[in-house]
């Protein structure tokens, strides 16, 4: 570079300290001058090799906010070329275009370019002459090797004819010079024209932006070395801005301890917060910053939701013109923007400072505005901020996203924002949100009083006696609110209702509050249920743990089953209520929230409650592969690591127990509730019975007879008993007794009772036999159809007293099929038939061996062990029941076929029975009323589920799975 000495002409003949400009002013030399680097400077080298590039395109803009350190960059890059560069800060750009071109052509001078005298000087401060332009245009395009030329802060630049004379050098000087641009803002020059010809390098800020690794070894140039994480975090916050990094850095050196400073710093009582002011805000006109000021309380927003901030409707305009002027205000896209998050903590705390109060009063108005037009969450947050609650409360069960109280990943940021709300206001929305946090936590005596308020106020919005033309008293219809949001008030409230009942153990309500719910479904906007699709699971599952606990178990199938498909498929509408789509995207009334979807952790509960149906009805399999999918869906890794005992821990505890796993059983029953996933299932009747109940049969099966009666005697707070669990704790109740001797007593428990389980008829059927009445026994049994009786002859007994003959609602699993048979064979040997005990044995041993069934052997009696040794029946019992040979420790499991890792859908279930009836795909689809393509691809899904690749197969491997 051509270095001159001040007063003393150079070799271009130009003395830089003599007159210069049209004023006739001396030239500030320090216009020309490549800014000194500091001696923490971090050489980026992948932005130098961007910067290499310029030179094969006739221009070169770099672009940024201030601080982004755009002009160390350039002043880098300049240093370390071979060649000269023109150097020039345009502060003068507003002199003039004469005093502008005259430094130019100083500086074009200053690095060596040879003008010709007639080029000339502007000889006006505030023109300069077309021919001028011309000339040096000319000139520069004559050159053998380009000259480099970079304005520094040509943000400056703001004139459009200077601009104008500018490009016009430039494209006629053709590749005589190269031209860097050093802006804050766009740059005054039609830039798409060289950016559609391919003739610009382009900087930005996002480009210029640190990296980690850079911003690690800026530090570290500091004497700060950060791990990843901490380095992360900071980038988080500064956005990898370079002046933020620089500061914060210079600021955490004088710290005792620098770590904790720059996670903590607050950015307005830093140097960065005056650099920002200063260089910043204190740059905008008044309407410009006080715009500013209104919207750092805000994430995120839109020229509309400025204006309602600031009372006028200018913000589109000023926010276009910030971002374009690299504000620290940064474009979203779809006309949203947000602010520099250090930029957005240094306007909050001016504005507590200038004006004490306006932001609780932004906040509220942010809120009113947001709940007409913007995301529910952005909503509530402001309406938080605000103090309102109320509003709040009201935004919440208007929107119908009441249900994300209760279930999914916004359930616990949702509860912590509503835990702050005292007894006041009250209004049906507090009422509603106090009642749901309470269910939420199980608490039914504290939510109802709330629930009962907000139904009979809402009851009332509609109708209220006003003074009417005839008189006072005459009821008027007046509408209070929108509604559509009365609406989704009263849909919210049905679903509480539901909820309530269903912890109360009162199916007859929740079966009424359903039905409600569906009416209602009809009043409520369509875009609302489409949004929440929580509310409808929640419906369902609610209704289906009430139907389970009254021993509907094929209604509670089918309103659970309709939650879990929905996971997986969109199902027409149910019976109950309307089934929503997915939850809608970002930039709608409700952004997706993160993770996993809204409905997952009701699919789960539901997919438990599923287990736990197919356990009651006696197929452990089916039940295990459920509660296992279940964990597994909750992000369970180990399935052996309970999420506290909730239902599906505790459908396998039972498995377990049948399987004689007795150690592995007390483990799960034991499971820490915090171990996993410290969130728990609402603790309903269903699953205080359950637990009540496996409790009571692992003692059982530990021979603690009497610590059975106890736990079995336990009684479930409910409104309305439940005829399963009553059944079972009594079967417990009976076992116990039979093991103490006591059948007379077993026998009067399980023929009390109203109604008929498979379970209790074959223990009741066991107890018989032990009392000596092996014609009452043969009853009972007769009973489990279609199960027969091979070789035995039929007598007809005497009924056993005071059992009800109501048919079972299922097909006895099987467990049941298994201790059927075992007592069919012990009462054949009562009655002197072995070659029918032994084919019942035999029966029994291969119905258990598939499933492990070994408890019912071992509670069988003395008489099975020597019949199992027989040559005829041990090698069914060989390996899983009896030791095997090759067998370390005895009691080597049989393989078996790997469970389904998913279940199978209900209509995928129905295209496999026509598939095992061996109907064509043409026939299937008939059938079921669908299309060919349509059966095509529940067979592509149900091969892929159950892991095979042909017809045969698929069918085979349901028969295994018990799926047929």
């Amino acid at each position: 570079m051509v270095v001159t000495t001040m007063g003393v002409p150079d070799e271009t003949g130009a003395d830089p300290h003599g007159p210069a400009d049209p004023c006739g002013d001396p030239f500030l030399r320090t216009r020309f001058a490549i800014p000194a680097l500091p001696a923490t400077h971090l050489r980026r080298d992948r932005l130098l090799e961007h910067l290499d590039a310029a030179p094969r395109t006739p221009l070169t803009v770099v672009g940024g906010a201030a601080g982004a350190g755009k002009t160390l960059l350039v002043a880098d890059w300049a240093a370390t070329r071979g060649t000269p560069v023109a150097w020039l800060t345009a502060q003068m750009a507003d002199k003039g275009h004469g005093t502008f071109w005259a430094y130019l052509l100083q500086a074009l001078r200053l690095a060596g370019v040879t003008l010709s005298a007639e080029v000339g000087l502007p000889a006006e401060a505030g023109r300069v002459d077309d021919a001028l332009l011309t000339r040096l245009a000319v000139e520069l395009g004559a050159r053998a090797a380009p000259v480099t030329a970079v304005i520094d802060e040509y943000d400056r630049v703001t004139d459009p004819e200077i601009a104008d004379q500018l490009e016009f050098v430039l494209r006629h000087a053709g590749t005589g010079v190269r031209l860097v641009l050093v802006t804050r803002t766009e740059p005054l020059l039609p830039l798409h024209r060289y950016r559609a010809a391919g003739a610009v390098t382009e900087i930005r800020n996002d480009e210029l932006a640190f990296t980690p690794e850079e911003a690690g070894d800026l530090l570290a140039l500091h004497g700060l070395r950060l791990p990843p994480d901490e380095i992360g975090a900071l980038l988080a916050r500064t956005r990898g801005w370079a002046a933020g990094l620089r500061l914060s850095a210079l600021a955490a050196q004088g710290e005792r301890d620098p770590r904790s400073y720059l996670k903590e710093f607050e950015a307005d009582r830093t140097t960065i917060g005056d650099y920002l002011i200063a260089e910043v805000l204190k740059r905008q006109r008044a309407e410009t910053q006080d715009l500013l000021l209104r919207i750092s309380v805000l994430d995120r927003f839109g020229p509309a939701l400025a204006d309602a901030l600031t009372g006028r409707a200018d913000a589109e305009l000023i926010l276009t013109a910030l971002h374009r002027e690299n504000a620290f205000v940064e474009d979203l896209g779809h006309s949203w923007f947000r602010l520099h998050p250090l930029f957005r903590e240094i306007l909050r705390a001016h504005l507590r400072a200038r004006h004490p109060g306006l932001e609780t009063e932004l906040h509220r108005r942010a809120a009113a505005w947001l709940r007409r037009h913007g995301p529910l969450g952005e909503t509530l947050e402001h309406a938080a901020a605000a103090g309102d609650r109320e509003a709040a409360a009201g935004a919440l069960v208007g929107d119908l996203a009441l249900g994300e109280l209760l279930t999914g990943p916004r359930a616990e940021p949702l509860a912590a924002l509503f835990c702050a709300m005292g007894s006041e206001p009250r209004t049906p929305a507090t009422d509603l949100v106090r009642a749901a946090r309470a269910l939420s936590l199980g608490d039914l005596d504290r939510a109802l009083p709330h629930l009962e308020r907000a139904t009979r106020e809402l009851e009332d919005v509609a109708f209220r006696p006003v003074q009417g033309p005839d008189g006072p008293g005459r009821e008027q219809q007046r509408e209070r609110g929108d509604p559509g949001e009365v609406a989704a008030a009263r849909l919210g409230c049905a679903l509480l209702q539901v909820l309530a009942a269903r912890l109360a153990g009162s199916p007859s309500r929740a079966e009424a509050a359903a039905r409600r719910a569906e009416e209602l479904t009809r009043e409520v906007p369509g875009r609302l249920l489409d949004r929440h699709p929580e509310l409808t699971a929640l419906l369902r599952a609610h209704l289906g743990a009430a139907r389970l606990w009254a021993g509907r178990f094929t209604q509670a199938r089918a309103a659970l089953t309709a939650v879990t498909d929905h996971g997986r498929t969109t199902p027409a509408a149910s019976a109950q209520v309307r089934a929503p789509e997915p939850a809608s995207p970002v930039g709608t009334r409700t952004p997706a929230a993160p993770g996993r979807p809204s409905t997952a952790q009701v699919g789960e509960e539901c997919l438990a409650h599923l287990a736990l149906l197919d356990h009651l009805d006696g197929h452990p399999g089916r039940a295990e592969r459920k509660a296992l999918a279940a964990l597994a869906a909750a992000d369970h890794t180990d399935p052996s690591v309970l999420p506290g005992v909730g239902p599906a821990a505790l459908v396998l505890v039972a498995v377990a127990t049948e399987r004689d796993e007795l150690d592995r059983a007390e483990a799960l029953l034991d499971a820490p509730p915090d171990a996993a996933d410290a969130r728990q299932p609402v603790r309903d009747p269903v699953a205080r019975a359950l637990h009540t109940l496996v409790t009571a049969r692992l003692l059982l099966a530990r021979g603690d007879t009497e610590g059975a009666l106890e736990a079995a005697d336990r009684t479930v707070a409910a409104e309305e008993p439940s005829p399963w669990a009553e059944a079972h704790a009594a079967l417990v109740a009976a076992g116990a007794h039979l093991a103490d001797g006591r059948p007379e007593l077993a026998v009067k428990l399980l023929t009390d009772l109203p109604g008929e389980d498979p379970l209790c008829l074959v223990g009741a059927a066991q107890a018989e036999l032990a009392a000596g009445r092996p014609a009452h026994a043969r009853d009972l049994l007769d009973r489990l159809r279609p199960q027969s009786a091979p070789g035995l002859a039929r007598v007809r007994p005497q009924p056993a007293p005071r059992l009800a003959r109501m048919r079972p609602q299922h097909t006895p699993g099987p467990l049941i099929a298994v201790r059927s048979a075992l007592v069919r064979a012990e009462l054949a040997g009562a009655e002197g038939d072995r070659e029918a005990r032994r084919r019942f044995v035999a029966q029994a041993l291969r119905e258990a061996r598939r499933d492990r069934l070994r408890r019912p052997f071992k509670e069988a009696g003395p008489w099975l062990r020597p019949l199992l040794a027989t040559p005829a029946l041990r090698p069914l019992a060989e390996g899983w029941l009896l030791p095997g040979a090759g067998s370390p420790d005895g009691t080597a499991a049989v393989p078996e076929p790997p469970p389904v890792i998913e279940e199978l859908s209900g209509r995928e279930r129905d295209v496999l029975v026509r598939l095992a009836e061996m109907m064509s795909t043409e026939e299937i689809a008939a059938d079921l009323f669908v299309s060919v393509n349509t059966v095509k691809t529940h067979l592509k899904s149900a091969y892929r589920k159950l892991g095979v690749n042909r017809r045969h197969d698929a069918v085979h491997r349901a028969r295994e799975l018990g799926l047929l």
